[in-house]
């Protein structure tokens, strides 16, 4: 077998502000794993102070692969399980080497297009009339369920944009998400989400930073919006450890994000712990290119999908790459007929 990658920044088409910072563009990098005339493409893609890993990390290890490729998949998993996105790089790549096209992973309906998922529309952070710009667009386009970024404009702000949406959209007619990536204080955060409960709000993502179990679980108690834990899954890789977290925290949702819980086998996991815990979930992105974002769509289309996916992120860069993905409406289809103009030069 034989290994190569390049790096590929992905250049975001509109800055996109969350409360960590705004984004222009994110790292990304492409591993080609080959065997004669199969090859298999993986992404390993990082978001900087969230990821455990490192650019520089990641580029060590990429070098470094080369002398483990034969010692094979499950080698290498475990070899390199405490960085969770060249986990799913390398699941992504040796799964295309075993399929008879690099981006097939999954023989489910959604590949022979048989099969739609649903998706959620998502809203940057920015100005009240950026954000109405962006709503505008996404209803305009069909979606009923949106992912607004909360905790970084003024909170009034904020509020009057979610009371001006809900004056002219029920709640039986637009879903409302929200993502706060753990902006609130911990003295303030009910205060806040009983504010935020007036505007008929699914569910909120991340209220406070990870690692404060304690204050989390008496959220999850005792919010009137529903919590959906994210980024406290990450760097939770032991099964023990994330059955304490759910028993510990008892969240309504989680959401899972391959690229940041360990590819394929750590999303699998958390799915299996959930749904025998009654917590319900559903698969986010975390700002892949079409490459990785198309390996999650098809992970999730073996599941039960029984709402909108956080799966919308591939419109949002310059310079991404063509797969058989597309939208029509708030749904996410696979083409299988565009597979024949998928080649290497494509993305290496």
């Amino acid at each position: 077998m034989e290994f190569s990658w390049t790096r590929h920044q992905l250049q975001f088409k509109t800055p996109g502000g969350t409360s960590r910072g705004v984004l222009r563009h994110k790292d990304s990098w492409l591993i080609q794993i080959s065997k004669g005339n199969q090859y298999g493409i993986g992404e390993c893609s990082i978001i900087e102070g969230l990821s455990p890993e490192s650019p520089q990390i990641v580029q060590n290890i990429l070098e470094e692969i080369p002398q483990y490729l034969n010692e094979g998949k499950e080698f290498l998993l475990q070899h390199y399980s405490k960085a969770p996105a060249v986990q799913f790089a390398i699941e992504m790549a040796f799964s295309g080497l075993d399929s008879h096209h690099p981006l097939l992973h999954f023989d489910t309906p959604f590949v022979h297009q048989q099969q739609m998922i649903p998706i959620n529309g998502l809203i940057w952070m920015g100005d009240v009339e950026t954000m109405m710009t962006q709503l505008e667009q996404k209803i305009k386009l069909g979606f009923s369920c949106i992912k607004i970024k909360v905790g970084a404009i003024d909170f009034e702000s904020e509020c009057n944009f979610l009371a001006h949406i809900r004056k002219r959209f029920h709640s039986s007619d637009l879903t409302l998400r929200l993502d706060a990536n753990g902006a609130f204080q911990p003295e303030d955060a009910m205060q806040k989400l009983n504010r935020l409960s007036e505007y008929n709000i699914h569910s909120i993502e991340q209220p406070i930073a990870p690692g404060q179990w304690k204050e989390t679980a008496t959220l999850c108690k005792n919010s009137p919006i529903p919590i959906a834990l994210d980024e406290e899954l990450i760097g939770i890789s032991s099964k023990q450890e994330k059955v304490t977290l759910i028993q510990d925290t008892k969240p309504q949702y989680i959401i899972i994000k391959p690229s940041l819980v360990g590819g394929w086998q750590g999303a699998d996991q958390w799915v299996s712990i959930a749904e025998k815990l009654t917590v319900d979930w559903w698969a986010t992105s975390a700002l892949e290119s079409n490459i990785g974002l198309n390996a999650i769509t098809q992970w999730a289309s073996t599941k039960q999908i029984n709402r909108p996916q956080g799966l919308g992120t591939g419109g949002l860069f310059t310079n991404n790459i063509d797969t058989p993905l597309y939208l029509r409406g708030q749904n996410m289809g696979f083409d299988p007929n565009k597979l024949s103009d998928f080649t290497l030069k494509t993305c290496l």
